[in-house]
């Protein structure tokens, strides 16, 4: 794998069972990479630990007057010199290779899951988290993916070292060859104290990095409220119990490193002290010491990898173990389903939206509304309606925080027995993922902007059908458009060319939600879900933005999630979800006028409000005196 022939076509099915795994299932496959690696990296470590038996063969050779073995221990200086260099640019160039493709295939297995949880990822791991593993922890993994290759040519040279000393000095070849296995030893006791400081390290890095995202995100919200002193004192304590955590576990690794040069040291004066003694009693030549003495002063180099490796994977362990639980996230826990002899056909067009499990119909080419007294319920089942399957891990979570299945009638029920949505009477469970998702479109009631041109934007998948000025004009833009120009640089004339700062935040909250409404509407999907899509925007622009989709919608299925008047009031079909299933049908005067439910709910009546609704006159009036006298 070339870094040129990135991303890859399919970056595989991880194995996300632990950290560990997910780190021999990168390695297994770069396989290629790695032995190129290899192989480069014994060419150079090879160079560097032959150069001092090089070196001692000349000492001999002047010690010996002989010119001839000299010249030819000059040109084997040449080629270890050439080995030595060519090895090091290629290794590093391989190795770098190593780490860009194994951190893009992790982001890539991350971008997939991503795409294939949609908004039911940030339920069940935070945002921040999210964004952590995506950007720091990916590096980490890479580095440890690089690393292995280094090491282990690393490993190669210091038992070629080892090995030639035995041969080439006996006596001294003894002494380093049990020294060495003692100084690549001595920091093992230390590596698991290192290790759980580096994972405590990480922890509040990550927690500080959620705290920061979520505050960013809501920075609009807490300026409201005059609460950004709050969160920015949160964040300062977050901060510092980073620091305090990087300041232990950089003491530690501080002491494994002064424990790799100061054994080495020892050893060095060691092995000088007696071959010196050795020289003197005649038992090795001056040549045989030089060598020994060059080797053992080499050997610091291939040894700081051992090291480097110890770091990169105490490092990239709970990196990988944060990646690992997020690739883990299914799409559904939903019950096996049998094996098909082929592929299931998508449904004609056409077809109704069926949600068996809430009972709720939405007729093909209507525009049906749904109203539902709880504002969780109606996001979960917006997702549910284009296919995002509520996993049982989400609803653990919710029912951990107090808002589980008891509010949606479904307490009792397990996630696994849930059915799958039908769309033309085809389960949307059983369809590809893609094509589900082309289908059904659902915008949810907090849709992300990317940066870039309003042009790229509208740059979706579509069907062609809408254009962006007719989605525009139905969203009602035309004064966001003014303000995306007024923002622009001089020169530009055309909104479409303006740029949009990340998430949109140099917009107001209505003014994004407008946008994102005419992105969905120039996809022009079969089924269009929309959540809440106007609930940041002024009762008169509500007004005309429910009159442009309608307009624009005509003869394509719409179903909006929506408790605002001017909303149901042009909805073909008014439908009323009450414990997780539904409790009448009709139209938005006709609901208004018989279910006292959903007149609460769409007008916000106290309860008290809604009782003296269901009196008669003059059970009304002694409900009145009673109220004066008590007053």
């Amino acid at each position: 794998m070339q870094i040129s022939d990135l991303p890859y076509p399919d970056p595989g099915v991880p194995d996300a069972r632990s950290g560990p795994r997910f780190l021999l299932w990168l390695g297994r496959g770069q396989l290629g990479g790695q032995l190129k690696s290899l192989c480069w990296g014994m060419l150079h470590f090879g160079g560097v630990a032959g150069l001092p038996y090089a070196v001692g063969l000349g000492v001999d050779a002047v010690v010996d007057r002989d010119a001839d073995r000299l010249l030819l221990v000059g040109g084997l200086l040449v080629l270890i010199g050439v080995a030595i260099s060519v090895g090091d640019a290629m290794l590093h160039r391989t190795a770098v290779t190593n780490w860009i493709t194994a951190a893009a295939r992790v982001q890539q297995l991350l971008a997939r899951k991503t795409a294939e949880l949609g908004s039911a990822l940030t339920r069940r791991v935070a945002a921040g988290e999210v964004v952590a593993v995506s950007t720091g922890d990916v590096e980490k993994i890479g580095w440890f993916v690089e690393a292995v290759s280094r090491f282990l040519a690393a490993v190669f040279a210091v038992v070629l070292v080892c090995v030639g000393l035995m041969f080439y000095a006996p006596e001294l070849g003894v002494v380093v060859s049990v020294g060495v296995p003692l100084i690549a030893l001595a920091a093992l006791p230390l590596l698991p104290r290192a290790t759980r400081r580096a994972d405590i390290q990480r922890e509040k890095a990550g927690r500080a990095t959620e705290l920061a995202s979520d505050t960013v995100a809501g920075l609009r919200v807490l300026r409201g409220i005059g609460g950004e002193e709050l969160f920015l004192g949160r964040y300062r304590e977050a901060s510092q119990e980073v620091r305090k955590a990087a300041v232990r576990s950089a003491r530690m690794w501080a002491l494994i490193a002064a424990i790799q040069v100061v054994l080495p040291g020892l050893l060095l004066i060691t092995v000088v002290w007696y071959g010196a003694s050795l020289a003197l009693d005649g038992r090795i030549a001056v040549g045989e010491l030089v060598a020994a003495f060059s080797a053992v002063a080499t050997l610091l180099y291939p040894l700081r990898h051992f090291e480097e490796i110890a770091m990169a994977y105490s490092f990239s362990r709970p990196s990988a173990q944060r990646a690992a639980r997020v690739l883990s996230l299914a799409r559904t826990d939903s019950v096996e389903r049998p094996v098909r002899d082929g592929a299931v056909l998508e449904p004609a067009a056409g077809g109704d939206l069926y949600d068996p499990r809430t009972g709720l119909l939405a007729p093909a080419g209507r525009f049906t509304a749904v109203v539902c007294g709880d504002p969780d319920l109606a996001g979960r089942l917006a997702e549910r309606l284009g296919g995002h399957a509520v996993a049982a891990g989400d609803s653990q979570e919710r029912d951990q925080d107090g808002d589980g299945g008891e509010a949606d009638g479904s307490g009792d029920r397990p996630a696994q027995d849930e059915p799958s949505v039908l769309l033309g009477g085809v389960a949307l469970d059983d369809l590809e993922l893609d094509t589900a998702r082309r289908l059904v479109l659902v915008q949810d009631k907090d849709p992300v902007l990317l940066s870039g041109t309003l042009r790229e934007l509208f740059d979706v998948p579509a069907s062609g059908a809408v254009a962006s000025g007719a989605a525009l004009a139905a969203a009602q833009c035309a004064d966001v458009l003014d303000a995306l120009l007024q923002s622009a640089p001089d020169g530009v004339e055309d909104p479409m060319d303006a740029r949009i700062t990340e998430r949109g935040r140099s917009l107001s909250g209505g003014q994004r939600q407008r946008l994102a409404l005419a992105r969905s509407l120039v996809t022009d999907p079969e089924v269009l879900v929309l959540d809440e899509p106007t609930s940041a925007v002024d009762s008169h622009t509500e007004a005309r933005i429910a009159d442009g989709i309608t307009a624009l919608r005509s003869g394509r299925t719409t179903v909006v999630l929506a408790s605002s008047p001017l909303l149901l009031d042009r909805a073909d079909r008014v439908v009323l979800i009450d414990g997780g299933t539904v409790a009448a049908v009709g139209t938005h005067q006709e609901l208004l006028h018989r279910e006292p439910l959903y007149r609460a709910v769409v007008t916000r009546e106290t309860d008290e409000e809604q009782r003296l609704a269901g009196l008669g006159m003059t059970e009304l009036e002694e409900a009145l005196t009673e109220i004066e006298e008590s007053a």
